[in-house]
């Protein structure tokens, strides 16, 4: 602990401030979001820019609040989503007192990661270089590739962490603890994220229809709770609509017999029932909305602004 911390400790002075992580797709940010809270805050899946909004994630460490914004992956855009998710990201970093920069330790410095640096050098506040995935590469590759970013970049400290196994998370959480701003805590010490229980619901919804159908339904799909209902047994009954674009993708989402949006259900429910730690009683619904992904309600749905082209 720094004498900076100890004081403020013996003070009881609280520091609060919110973290933006910024990276490529896939690189590991959600993973580490619920690394450094304790509990699953934000969707994690094995494919790349499956986070939409921006998610905070509220981690207690001593006297500091430390709030994650966990940003989409910032890649090359192409259709209207994907704009408003790179626009999301660039105003998740410079909206926040601290820019944790991640790096997938395999992968290094690539394109993507060059694109990144160089829009990085706008970004005024200070930045943390986190090299994830470490457990992956020699500890020499390590080292270049940590020398290559700070030749790159001025980072304020490098840390070189597995978001996955919760290697060197700890001393990431105590040095964001230390670097965030002083001032009274933004959210209660027992709230996980700022994320409604419904639209948790729907994102972990989301990453199970991810899990069953890989390459089948790309992202041409959406999760909405529809209705949470909390009743007198303490169990919690909920509706959610999974909306496509066509009928050929219900049809994939439904399964043959209805297998496949039963298999959805019940890993669905399971997830949900543990998060809330109360029986849940969950009801999926298939419909298609034709162009959900020019439609501007969805996007403020989804905590996305609506590009305009």
């Amino acid at each position: 602990m720094t004498n900076e911390s100890l004081a403020d400790t013996a003070s009881g002075q609280t520091r609060c401030g919110f973290v933006a992580l910024i990276g490529a797709p896939n690189v590991g940010k959600s993973t580490l979001v619920n690394a450094l809270v304790g509990s699953k805050v934000t969707i994690v899946s094995r494919k790349v820019q499956t986070t939409r909004a921006l998610i905070r994630g509220l981690a207690i460490e001593g006297r500091s609040q430390i709030i994650l914004v966990d940003t989409p992956g910032i890649f090359a855009p192409k259709r209207r989503l994907d704009r408003a998710m790179v626009s999301t990201a660039w105003s998740g970093a410079h909206d926040a007192d601290l820019v944790c920069v991640l790096l997938d330790a395999k992968v290094g410095i690539d394109a993507e990661a060059e694109g990144i640096l160089d829009r990085l050098s706008g970004v005024e506040h200070d930045k943390i270089l986190v090299l994830n995935k470490i457990d992956l590469v020699p500890r020499e590759k390590l080292l270049a590739l940590s020398k290559a970013a700070n030749d790159r970049m001025a980072f304020a400290r490098t840390f070189m962490i597995s978001a996955l196994s919760g290697s060197g998370v700890a001393d990431l959480r105590h040095a964001l603890a230390e670097l965030v701003p002083a001032g009274p805590f933004l959210y209660p010490e027992d709230q996980m994220s700022d994320a409604p229980l419904r639209h948790l619901a729907a994102e972990i919804t989301r990453e199970k229809i991810f899990q069953q159908l890989h390459q089948e339904l790309p992202y041409q799909s959406t999760v909405e709770t529809d209705s949470w209902e909390e009743r007198k047994d303490k169990s919690v009954r909920i509706e959610q609509t999974i909306f496509v674009e066509r009928e050929g993708q219900r049809k994939i989402v439904l399964g043959k017999g209805g297998a496949t949006i039963k298999a959805i259900g019940a890993q669905a429910r399971k997830e949900i029932s543990e998060i809330l730690d109360v029986p849940v009683h969950l009801f999926l619904f298939v419909k298609v909305r034709e162009n959900w992904g020019d439609d501007p309600d969805r996007y403020r749905e989804m905590g996305l602004e609506f590009p305009k082209e």
